[in-house]
């Protein structure tokens, strides 16, 4: 689905399905670098069980024009500004790493929008390396090397994949190889700018699931302590095969804990 939002074109996998405003409704917010694709299997799912599926790219990323957004709260606001282009009055939200803290912000500046939020493979504060922002500044490829082996549990590289005929280091490398000068950075930096996340978490009202990572070496499971403490209720689900890449390593129990926690 194309549309635009502040004269920019926005694309959006809704499982070839047409928007329906009656219908409940999932939202899918990638990481940095990243795009709608790396939901594949859990938007697709949703999408053919009844409900509105909108797994977004991003400006700057995939299929939606740039330039890329700078701090988390502008992509906040982006995200409620896509949600009344596309009519849907609430939706659940999914955000994977740097998506999981526009989930975050989304949820705390628009709450009657933020059915419920899941966050997959996140972590507060998200604090980046100098010398990994400072190759991303530089669009250096060795950028895209850290992104991507970082990115994965160390079983990846030696085959060790639920997709038959996935090379998922090759999967990565070539999303990130598509990007314009700068975005990678543009995400990276937001991340690590990001201050509000305790002070917006606390205004944070509606349902919140955690799926982490075991081997997550980006986002570890213990980076996300301080985060899930101010969330009382709030469920959390560690796949033990899994790092930072849950949506692809561990597509079956990514959604698995997803169908749970929506349905």
């Amino acid at each position: 689905m194309n549309f635009e939002v502040a004269g920019k074109r926005v694309f959006a996998y809704t499982a070839a399905h047409e928007l329906d405003p009656a219908k409940p409704s999932v939202v899918f917010v990638h990481g940095a670098g990243l795009d709608h694709s790396l939901f594949g299997l859990q938007s697709r799912y949703f999408g053919y069980h009844g409900r509105n599926v909108l797994a977004l790219d991003l400006p700057g990323h995939g299929r939606s024009e740039g330039p890329p957004l700078a701090t988390i709260e502008e992509m906040a606001d982006w995200l409620c500004a896509v949600l009344k282009k596309t009519e849907i009055p609430k939706a659940a939200i999914v955000g994977h790493s740097m998506g999981s803290l526009v989930a975050i912000e989304f949820a705390a500046r628009y709450p009657a929008q933020a059915e419920r939020i899941a966050f997959c493979a996140v972590a507060f504060p998200m604090k980046v390396s100098k010398p990994y922002l400072e190759a991303a500044r530089a669009n250096d490829y060795s950028a895209f090397d850290m992104h991507t082996v970082w990115g994965h549990a160390a079983q990846v590289s030696f085959a060790r994949n639920p997709n038959p005929g996935m090379w998922m280091y090759g999967d990565m490398l070539a999303r990130l190889e598509r990007l314009a000068p700068g975005v990678l950075h543009a995400g990276l930096k937001a991340c690590n700018d990001y201050a509000a996340g305790l002070e917006s978490a606390a205004k944070v009202k509606c349902p919140v699931l955690f799926i982490l990572g075991r081997r997550d070496v980006m986002t570890p499971p213990r980076a996300t302590q301080v985060l899930r403490d101010k969330f009382s209720d709030g469920r959390t689900v560690e796949i033990p095969v899994s790092g930072h890449s849950l949506m692809v390593e561990a597509p079956d129990e990514v959604l698995d804990a997803l169908i749970a926690f929506i349905s």
